[in-house]
């Protein structure tokens, strides 16, 4: 069985950096990154997440609702759980 854990972080560019992007994290069952992956994404935020994440991995869905949170610098960030999905063999035939 596989107890690896998908995580997807989005964000606010609070601080002006212009790194409009979402996160997939991977972690082991000890919490220990494992994979780590990125895209861009037209605005901040979980609804720009989703249809930027929607467009660039349409197998990944988020399993959760996004959960917000707020960094030690300011900066406001939300985080789901994730999950692949199987492929609709159906498209290929």
């Amino acid at each position: 069985m596989d107890d690896r854990k998908m995580t997807l972080t989005c964000y606010e560019d609070t601080h002006g950096y212009g790194w409009r992007h979402v996160d997939l994290f991977v972690h082991d069952t000890a919490g220990r990154e494992l994979e780590w992956v990125h895209w861009l994404v037209d605005a901040d935020g979980p609804d720009a997440a989703d249809a930027a994440t929607a467009r660039v991995e349409p197998l990944l869905r988020r399993t959760t609702p996004w959960h917000h949170g707020i960094s030690p610098s300011g900066m406001h960030y939300w985080t789901a759980e994730a999950t692949w999905t199987e492929p609709d063999q159906t498209k290929f035939s």
